[in-house]
């Protein structure tokens, strides 16, 4: 199996989140899949394998984190979009059969390329009692991200209260399926982002994501609707760090962002 190490949200290696790509001719047993996801030990690896001509789909595409395989991947569907058009082994816009639907991945001339996902289903809760101590800061609002997505949304007072955070990760995995992601409005705008956020996914085996293309599924429609604007830039504030920009479409919302191969190799076992 030839393998792929593919920083993605970024223009610059060593930076963005990594994600594991593996291309198949056919996808082996869950646990092999498991494994090798383990010993990538990055926040996902990808795996997939062409389909047939004719049908709904070009590719079939899995997702496991190092504890588990996901529902939706943003950063690893865009690295894998990625290394199909930088090797040629796809060209233009690809059709990707998921565990969350058909998703579609354009790569542009200018590098950049498009995910086409299908908008949060956002829900407003109260805030869960004993999250605000858990994160170490105060939420001002919460918000159910549906099925597909797994996490608490919730926005707090300011930019640099997200980038404080030192969350108990024990504590918090008790709050959502997935995990919690933070957000707040951009304190400067002028610098090229609206929002930032960060990620926090303990139960699958995460601490914090470095960029999350699927919280911005929930992150676009929150920011969109308060700013008034159905096209954002949001800031993910992880020590790596990255940029997402967003476009709002009802029910589908379109993730883009840059990616870079920095690992290649061949899996010996």
């Amino acid at each position: 199996m030839r393998m792929r190490i593919v920083d993605a949200f970024t223009d610059r290696p060593f930076t963005g989140n990594p994600a594991g790509v593996l291309l198949l001719d056919a996808f082996p047993d869950d646990d092999r899949l498991q494994n090798i996801a383990l010993e990538v030990n990055h926040a996902e690896t990808a795996f997939a394998h062409p389909l047939p001509g004719g049908g709904d789909a070009d590719w079939a595409l899995r997702w496991f984190t190092p504890a588990t395989e996901v529902a939706m991947c943003g950063h690893a569907t865009l690295a894998t979009a990625h290394v199909l058009h930088t090797t040629g082994a796809h060209r233009g816009p690809v059709r990707f059969a998921t565990r969350s639907g058909v998703l579609i991945a354009t790569p542009g001339e200018d590098g950049v390329v498009t995910l086409d996902f299908p908008t949060a289903p956002l829900t407003a809760a109260a805030v869960p009692e004993g999250v605000a101590e858990a994160l170490g800061a105060r939420p001002l609002t919460a918000f159910d991200t549906g099925p597909d997505i797994g996490d608490l949304l919730v926005e707090v007072d300011d930019e640099r209260t997200v980038h404080a955070l030192r969350p108990d990760l024990r504590a918090l995995a008790a709050f959502s399926e997935r995990g919690v992601i933070v957000t707040a409005r951009a304190e400067h705008p002028a610098r090229g982002y609206d929002f930032v956020s960060r990620c926090f996914f303990p139960n699958v085996g995460i601490d914090e994501d470095p960029v999350t293309g699927s919280a911005h599924t929930a992150l676009a429609p929150y920011w969109s609707e308060r700013l008034g604007r159905s096209v954002l830039t949001g800031l993910q504030a992880s020590p790596r760090s990255g940029r997402v920009r967003t476009e709002v479409r009802g029910g589908r919302t379109l993730l883009g962002g840059r990616a870079v191969t920095v690992i290649e190799g061949d899996l010996l076992v």
